[in-house]
């Protein structure tokens, strides 16, 4: 064996286990595994998870805030004054503040990515280039899926419908899309999916991301889905709209965003800050209705959008912390809802990006993490250590930290 972990925890109500893993797979789970190993973790109780997943994040325009400011903290001016930067951004600039955001995914527990990376006429394909080589240069330590996004619309740039086609050509995982910039949502959606069809890719969308419901386009978008049957091939992110609607409009929107099989990705650190800046009372959370997808049977995932830039101008690449946020804000503390919220992290944004073999089962994948708490159901709430971080068999990060207390009389106590 190249790894043994010892009496970890995988759910608060079994027994501890020992889990073997060798050439990159988990090859017994057991109560216990007395084989000899390369190296023996002991878990000593802590909790072990899947490799935690980051189904929606721009790592082309992580870590500005430093130089690029959004004063009025709406997105209008969060687009304004990004654009205005963008062309000021080179291959290296690139190149370092992404490579730094993805490490500090990595040293979080992330495992898989999908990540929007952006060209344009005026830019030309440098970021998105660069995110494609930091995919390969990276890929001992995350699955990184890249997506053509074009930040700035299709049909109001010249030139744009080939940027898309070549994007692909040059290795785009999957077309994305954001129709509410273009002057006609549907002709971008139709072209998103007739180039989807032409390299048979998922198609990820920048979706509704409106404090009211007014110019909606998700209705029009599931029922193309049906009608090209790309049912469970479409993901929408922000959806913010959604959460403006009275519940006789909310409803049959879910039950066909459920019918169309689209997935939605919650991104509350991002939606928080720049909703509901107009409201100057009882200020909307503009934060997709999470609880009632998933009552509809929409699949759901939390996910950061952006570190540090003026569309969210904090986070580490904790996604852990996401999950923390999204208790309050969508109201998930409820017994039978705080569960979810570790799922929407891990299983949920896996099915979105297709994983095969993911999850702790034996003869799956060996992305894993040791977290630094014994309760499974205190995971998120924790917010917890990354103790160790497995990726594809083998240890990526370690987290060694040593806190000591003093009392009055000054005696230590270690924690």
């Amino acid at each position: 064996m190249d790894i043994l972990l010892k009496q970890v925890r995988l759910n608060d109500n079994q027994s501890l286990k020992d889990i073997a893993i060798s050439d990159g797979k988990i090859q017994k789970i057991a109560d216990e595994i007395n084989n000899p190993a390369n190296q023996i973790i002991q878990g000593n109780g802590h909790v072990l998870i899947p490799g935690l997943v980051e189904s929606h994040i721009h790592l082309d325009k992580a870590l500005i805030s430093n130089r690029v400011h959004n004063q009025s903290g709406t997105l209008k001016e969060a687009i304004q004054v990004t654009a205005e930067a963008k062309p000021t951004f080179t291959e290296d600039d690139i190149y370092q503040r992404a490579k730094r955001a993805l490490e500090m995914e990595i040293e979080h527990g992330v495992t898989n990515m999908r990540t929007h990376a952006e060209f344009s006429p005026e830019t030309g394909f440098v970021g998105f280039k660069t995110i494609l080589r930091l995919k390969e240069e990276f890929k001992d330590m995350i699955d990184m899926q890249v997506v053509a996004f074009p930040q700035d619309g299709i049909f109001k740039l010249p030139g744009m419908t080939e940027m898309m086609d070549e994007a692909m050509k040059m290795g785009a995982d999957v077309v994305g899309g954001i129709p509410y910039v273009d002057p006609d949502p549907k002709q971008h959606i139709d072209f998103l999916f007739d180039l989807a069809k032409k390299y048979d890719k998922d198609i990820d969308f920048h979706q509704d991301f409106f404090d009211d419901a007014d110019n909606i386009s998700i209705e029009y978008l599931a029922r193309k889905t049906i009608e090209e049957g790309y049912q469970g091939r479409v993901t929408v992110g922000h959806e913010t709209a959604l959460a403006a609607l009275p519940l006789e409009k909310l409803n049959p929107i879910i039950d066909l965003l459920h019918e169309a099989q689209i997935n939605v990705i919650s991104l509350p650190e991002t939606d928080l800050h720049l909703g509901g800046r107009t409201d100057t009372y009882n200020v909307r959370r503009c934060v997709t209705p999470i609880r009632r997808l998933r009552k509809g049977g929409v699949n759901v995932a939390l996910s950061t959008n952006n570190i540090r830039n003026p569309f969210t101008p904090f986070g580490n690449g904790d996604i852990m912390q996401v999950g923390f946020l999204a208790v309050p804000a969508a109201h998930l503390g409820g017994l039978a809802d705080l569960p979810s919220v570790l799922d929407m992290l891990t299983v949920d944004p896996a099915k979105i990006l297709k994983l095969d073999h993911y999850g702790i089962k034996e003869g799956n994948i060996a992305n894993l993490v040791l977290l630094d708490t014994k309760r499974k159901a205190d995971a998120v709430i924790d917010i917890p250590e990354r103790l160790y971080v497995i990726k594809d068999g083998r240890v990526t990060v370690k987290t060694e930290k040593k806190v000591s207390t003093y009392r009055k009389n000054k005696e230590k106590i270690n924690v």
